[in-house]
């Protein structure tokens, strides 16, 4: 491409053709707010929060949407760029809420933080104050809750949904001041082909979607002196929650982690990378069997909630091609209410069980009628990164200056290969080094598959080629599984993680997120595995004593009952 020059605050900046005003004026250190922009979704132009000045043409034009043109003089400053700017928030403000001290966003929302940039006064507000709306909640399900009324419609979630998660679950509704984003036929979020990933929580600007907060159930529990209250951790908040107290993104703080949880009053502190080298030997295990019965192949991991409720969606007929193996915080739910009940001689009635997770999926999949297999409801609550964060600063705990603990014993030693389950391609890997020297003998090399889009190696195992895939965003894993669907795939193993670079992008991790945040929170996830003592499931001791004292082997009749499940199909739409 060729470059052209234009003088920006008069400063001349060149930039390929085809190069946005706003991209031209970042190159140069010159931030134009936004709204509707986001980098990794499509041009909307929606919010004309970002007008600058064309000063050759005399007009105010949306620089996310206005290509660069060669000699174009622009102003980013000037006063009618800024007054054009206020009064565009001002009217966002006008018909918003306002009610930033009781909004989940508040000190993270892009409007809120646009509006103090620009010297927004609430008197401003008041002027131009008319009908606002006050539409109901969505917040039936147990993972998601819309509110319309804080929606500034600047699309970023409608455009998500459907252009990296393909499922086009969020719409727009009607027109001018009735228009609202919306699902189809206006159900609620709960009951429509929605993978409940919340994706469309982390790009949201403000608090129009976040998660349900299980915030003061858990805080009852930890409160009532008849409850016996375990948490698990799940592998990536080890590398993300420092981000809520300042720390750079990636910063390992596991033992002030398991610090906080300590503090906060939880009877025991374990971590679900535990479970996580469980699954391993089960999922490894099935997959062992379905090579030698060359049947059902490819195998398709089963840990990712938002991923499996997609595919009872989207792809049921291919459900026996997904391993039959719950997901890691499920089987620690099963084994603590069983297990770790019988060996602490606890009525499994009184036990309160915990999860602390990147992902809003996990609210869901602790909900399923078919997990329960313990005789109780499993998993009783879901924290995600984001209201952990805010327990601990509710108590006024200084983060940063824990002292580092251990978890507790029984179910918190693990391997390397369970912390990589936090980041995409980390279950293949962990499966494959399992597999691979319980058929051969031989360790495995890294994968090295990468963070982004479909990826895919071979691996020889004994005199076997084994194709394996990943996929990491739902438009990706369709790929894939249009394949497995037409007959066409060559993939033994596929690994599928609803989310974009996989749990530490989960639907609940810290905001605001980039790509730049999640590569570096995947390379902590990587340094932890790198320096771990044991880096296979298969050699976890207490693994190895779980099922010498209590499951006999992998897929026994006893791990079938506690740590396998079943899928159902759903309807599309």
């Amino acid at each position: 491409m060729s470059k052209i020059s234009l003088t920006i605050d008069d400063q001349i900046v060149q930039v390929e053709e085809g190069t946005t005003i706003l991209e031209a004026a970042r190159e140069v250190g010159i931030e134009i707010p936004t709204l509707c922009y986001h980098p990794d979704l499509s041009l909307h132009g929606a919010c004309r929060v970002c007008v600058v000045e064309d000063l050759e043409k005399n007009i105010l034009v949306a620089s996310c949407v206005t290509p660069a043109v060669d000699g174009m003089r622009i102003s980013t400053r000037s006063a009618r760029a800024r007054r054009a700017r206020r009064r565009n928030v001002i009217l966002l403000l006008a018909n918003h809420p306002n009610d930033c001290l009781g909004c989940d966003r508040n000190g993270t929302c892009e409007l809120q933080k646009i509006a103090y940039s620009l010297g927004i006064r609430r008197e401003d507000v008041d002027l131009l104050a008319g009908e606002r709306r006050n539409l109901p909640l969505d917040d039936i399900g147990p993972a998601l809750k819309r509110d319309p009324n804080k929606c500034i419609l600047c699309g970023r979630c409608v455009r998500l949904c459907e252009e990296i998660q393909g499922v086009s679950a969020l719409q727009f509704s009607n027109r001018g001041f009735d228009s609202i984003v919306s699902t189809a036929f206006g159900l609620p979020q709960s009951e429509i082909n929605c993978a409940n990933c919340g994706q469309c929580a982390t790009i949201c600007p403000v608090g129009a979607i976040t998660e349900v907060s299980e915030i003061n159930k858990v805080w009852d529990a930890l409160e009532d002196d008849s409850k016996h209250v375990v948490v698990q951790t799940a592998p990536a908040i080890q590398a993300t929650i420092g981000e809520e107290f300042g720390l750079e993104p990636g910063t390992v703080v596991t033992g002030k982690l398991v610090a906080a949880l300590r503090k906060l009053g939880f009877d025991r502190v374990f971590s679900t990378e535990f479970t996580a080298d469980l699954t391993i030997m089960e999922e490894g295990h099935e997959f062992l069997e379905r090579l030698q019965e060359n049947k059902n192949l490819p195998q398709i991991t089963s840990c990712c909630p938002g991923w499996v409720k997609y595919a009872e969606h989207n792809y049921p007929d291919l459900l026996d091609h997904v391993s039959s193996a719950k997901s890691p915080q499920q089987m620690f739910s099963a084994l603590a209410k069983t297990y770790y009940a019988e060996k602490e001689g606890l009525d499994p009635e009184k036990i309160f069980t915990v999860s602390i997770m990147p992902c809003t999926a996990k609210k869901f999949e602790k909900e399923r009628e078919e997990l329960r297999d313990s005789g109780y409801k499993d998993t009783d609550a879901v924290l995600t990164t984001r209201e952990l964060a805010r327990m601990i600063k509710e108590v006024g705990l200084d983060f940063v200056n824990l002292e580092d603990e251990e978890y507790d014993e029984l179910m918190g030693k693990s391997t390397g290969a369970a912390t990589i389950f936090g980041t995409t391609g980390g279950v293949a890997e962990a499966a494959v080094r399992t597999v691979k020297e319980k058929l051969t003998g031989e360790p495995l090399e890294r994968l090295n598959l990468g963070f982004r889009g479909v990826n895919e190696t071979k691996v020889e195992i004994g005199d076997r080629v084994v194709n394996i895939a990943i996929a990491n965003g739902l438009k990706n894993a369709a790929k894939l599984l249009d394949e497995v669907r037409a007959g066409k795939s060559k993939y033994d193993f596929i690994e599928i993680m609803a989310c974009p670079h996989g749990c530490v992008g989960g639907g609940g991790q810290p905001l605001p997120m980039s790509k730049e945040k999640k590569d570096k929170r995947a390379q902590g996830l990587a340094n932890i595995d790198k320096n771990k003592y044991i880096r296979k499931s298969h050699e976890n001791p207490m693994i190895i004593k779980l099922y010498e004292d209590y499951l006999g082997e992998p897929l026994s009749e006893k791990s079938h009952k506690l740590l396998h499940t079943s899928y159902k199909k759903r309807a599309k739409n």
